[in-house]
């Protein structure tokens, strides 16, 4: 798959970047990313889930990705994994960003989902140049991509003395908002957790608590949203509202030809009532 190569400050998307320490110079990807700043967390957490831990980052990233939330984690064993995978299966974009160079993933058992990313419109990203030898402090260096890229982190579970609170600290550094599930006080894997709520972290018991700060348009009624000029354009934001995103699907579940599916898509965008994701995803705004 093509490598392209782009300096954050070159992108809308990526300038948010530009808060960091250590800004990368150039940034190296396969896929596809957003064409302007969308709204984007991260969802950061233990590579040993708990059960728990499994299902809250599956449901938040889920109902987040529904909701038009680009989800960001580093394509890691445990809930990095399961958060790309949960924005996946609600047909959403997810930003893989990689300890080591594109061309090499890391942990080679998540290559298919790597390339279940790219193939679904997002992307998979790193710092290093391509054929890049790799080096234990990446793993640690690349997690202030992973806070600097997004508007807030989600710690979903997370040991006292977690790999994952490193990324944490970057998040606080860079004045993005910190968000951490309450857990178990007798589970060892929400101690970390458990500590961030009372050292200020925002405790996250649903997806609204995350959009109330981060995207509070979102929030909207769907009834105050509005209508299309045509049947086929009504018939287009009924299903976007549904949670269906992908321009194919979206025409197929429309029944209509391509050239005036395009049209009606492209009048939707021009009167401000959908938005594009990229990769042929949309939204409403």
């Amino acid at each position: 798959m093509k490598i392209n190569s782009i300096s954050p400050q070159k992108h809308k998307y990526l300038q948010i970047i530009g808060t960091i320490a250590k800004v990368p110079k150039k940034l190296h990807y396969i896929g596809t990313l957003p064409d302007n700043r969308i709204p984007t967390v991260a969802i950061v957490g233990s590579r040993k889930p708990t059960t728990y831990g499994k299902e809250v980052t599956y449901q938040l990233a889920y109902d987040l990705a529904k909701k038009g939330i680009i989800i960001l984690s580093g394509l890691a064993l445990g809930v990095d994994s399961i958060a790309h995978q949960a924005a996946l299966d609600a047909g959403g974009t997810t930003i893989a960003i990689l300890p080591t160079s594109v061309d090499d993933i890391y942990p080679r058992t998540h290559i298919n989902l790597a390339k279940q990313i790219v193939a679904s419109g997002g992307a998979i990203m790193s710092e290093y140049e391509p054929e890049s030898r790799i080096y234990k402090t990446n793993f640690l260096e690349r997690n202030r991509l992973v806070s600097g890229l997004a508007d807030a982190v989600i710690v979903t579970e997370a040991a006292i003395r977690s790999g994952t609170l490193s990324t944490v600290n970057h998040a606080l550094e860079q004045g993005r908002e910190v968000f951490a599930v309450p857990g178990n006080i007798t589970s060892p894997l929400s101690a970390g957790c458990n500590a961030l709520i009372k050292q200020g972290a925002t405790p996250v018991t649903s997806v609204e608590d995350i959009l109330e700060i981060i995207a509070p348009d979102l929030l909207q009624p769907q009834q105050s949203l509005a209508l299309g000029s045509t049947p086929l354009e009504t018939e287009i934001i009924k299903l976007i509202q549904s949670g269906i995103r992908d321009g194919d699907q979206l025409q197929d579940e429309s029944h209509t030809e391509a050239s005036e599916f395009s049209q009606a898509l492209t009048m939707l965008e021009i009167n401000g009532i959908i938005r594009a994701l990229g990769g042929n995803q949309w939204t409403l705004r």
